[in-house]
C-alpha cells in the first residue's frame, strides 16, 4: 500500500503509549512523560518504544489519530485501515462507514462493544488482549482480602510474648499434654474464605479477573452492576445477581470494581451501607470516589464493618493525619494494583504484533476472528 496505515485509537492514559511507539509526529513532551511514569520498572522505555516499531511490518508507516468521543471516532472511520477502543462502540453502522478497515483491537477481552458479526461478513479481524496489568489489580484485591482474614498486617513479626503483648494480643502456651499448640498467640478472629461469599459491585473485566480467583478458593461469587451479564457469562463464573442491597447484605467480603464517573460517584453511601451485613469486610483496588468517605469511617468506628483496604486513595498522594491509618484492620497502599509497568508493556507489545500481522495482505481472510489471548 502506497498511502501509511491509518490507525484509530481511543484516547486514553495507557492506549496514549502507542503515540510514542507509533506516531512519528509524538510530541518530544509526551514522550518524556511517559519515559518517566515507566522509569522505576523499565528505565529503558524509550529505546522498548523505538524496537516495537522496528519490529514491525505494516506499521512502519503509519498515521495515528486519537479520538475521544463517538463523534470523533465516526469521523476518522472513512480512513481507517485499524482501529484500537476500549469503550467506544463499532457496530454495524460505524463498520459501514469504514471501508478500508482490516482490524479492530480490543484493549481489553470484553468485546460487547463490538458487533463481531458485521465484522465477521466483512472479513475483518478481531483482536483482544488480557490486559495482564488487569490481572494484577485481581491479584492485589485478593492480597487484602487474605490479609485482613488472617489479620497478617496485625501480627506480621509479632513472634515473642513481649512483641505479641505491645501489639495488644494475650499469647499463653497450651497445655501440650493434652493440646496442640497452634496459635498459641491466641489472635482471634482469623476467618477462612472457604464458603464464604464474595459480592463483586461491578463485573467487568477487573471484576471477572477477580471473580475466576475467587472461585478457586471456593468462595460464592455474587455481583451487581447496572446490565447483568449473559447467561453463558455468569455460568462460567458461576456468579449470581443480585440487587446492590441484597448484595451488601448477602456478601462477607464487598469488591468495589468501578471506574470514577458521574454515573458512580458516592454510589457506595450512608444509605445504602445501612445494608451491609455486619462483620463484612469492603475491598476496593477501583477508585476509591465511588464511596462516601465518611460512611466507611462511621462504619468502621462502630464495629459493623469487620475491614476496610484501598489502593487507590481519595486524593493522592496520601496525608499523615489521615484518620483511616490508625485503624488496626485497615489496609491502605498508594495505587499499586496494576504494577509492575512491565504488565503494559507486555500488553502492547502483544497488541502491536497482532496488529501488525493483521494487516499483513496475507492474513487469512477465512478466519476474521483472531483473539490474542482468552
Amino acid at each position: 500500500m502506497s498511502l501509511p496505515f491509518h490507525l484509530v485509537i481511543e484516547d486514553d492514559v495507557f492506549t496514549r503509549v502507542l503515540d510514542v511507539v507509533l506516531n512519528p509526529e509524538c510530541s518530544k513532551e509526551r514522550k518524556l512523560a511517559f519515559a518517566d511514569f515507566f522509569a522505576h520498572d523499565a528505565p529503558d522505555f524509550l529505546q522498548w518504544a523505538q524496537a516495537q516499531k522496528k519490529n514491525t511490518s505494516h506499521l512502519q508507516n503509519c498515521s495515528v489519530r486519537f479520538v475521544h468521543s463517538q463523534e470523533e471516532l465516526r469521523e476518522q472511520l472513512p480512513h481507517a485501515h485499524a482501529v484500537i477502543v476500549e469503550s467506544l462502540s463499532l457496530g454495524r453502522e460505524e463498520i459501514a462507514q469504514a471501508p478500508q478497515l482490516k482490524a479492530v483491537q480490543k484493549y481489553g477481552f470484553l468485546t460487547k462493544n463490538i458487533d463481531l458479526l458485521a465484522c465477521a461478513e466483512r472479513h475483518i479481524k478481531v483482536l483482544k488482549v488480557r490486559r495482564r496489568a488487569n490481572i494484577a489489580c485481581a491479584e492485589q484485591a485478593m492480597m487484602m482480602i487474605l490479609a485482613l482474614a488472617k489479620r497478617l498486617c496485625e501480627v506480621n513479626k509479632q513472634t515473642s510474648t513481649q512483641r505479641l503483648q505491645n501489639a495488644g494480643f494475650q499469647p499463653q502456651a497450651f497445655d501440650r499434654r493434652h493440646t496442640p499448640s497452634s496459635n498459641w498467640a491466641r489472635i482471634p478472629n482469623i476467618q477462612t474464605l472457604y464458603g464464604k461469599s464474595m459480592g463483586i459491585i461491578g463485573m467487568g473485566e477487573i471484576g471477572q479477573e477477580i471473580a475466576k480467583r475467587a472461585l478457586s478458593f471456593e468462595m460464592n461469587v455474587l455481583y451487581t452492576q447496572r446490565t447483568p451479564l449473559d447467561p453463558e457469562s455468569e455460568k462460567t463464573l458461576s456468579a449470581h445477581y443480585l440487587s446492590l442491597e441484597d448484595l451488601l447484605a448477602k456478601s462477607d467480603w464487598v469488591v468495589v470494581q468501578l471506574p470514577a464517573t458521574p454515573q458512580t460517584h458516592l454510589l457506595l453511601n450512608h444509605q445504602n451501607l445501612v445494608h451491609l451485613k455486619k462483620g463484612a469486610c469492603i475491598i476496593n483496588v477501583s477508585r476509591a470516589q465511588c464511596m462516601e468517605r465518611q460512611a466507611i469511617i462511621d462504619l468502621l468506628q462502630s464495629g459493623h464493618m469487620g475491614g476496610f483496604a484501598l489502593d487507590t486513595l481519595w486524593s493522592e498522594p496520601g496525608s499523615d493525619d489521615d484518620e483511616l491509618l490508625h485503624f488496626p484492620n485497615v489496609i491502605l497502599t498508594p495505587h499499586l494494583a496494576g504494577s509492575p509497568r512491565l504488565n503494559g508493556l507486555l500488553d502492547f507489545e502483544e497488541m502491536i504484533h497482532d496488529l501488525d500481522h493483521a494487516l499483513s495482505p496475507q492474513a487469512s481472510a477465512l478466519n476474521p476472528f483472531s483473539m490474542s489471548s482468552t
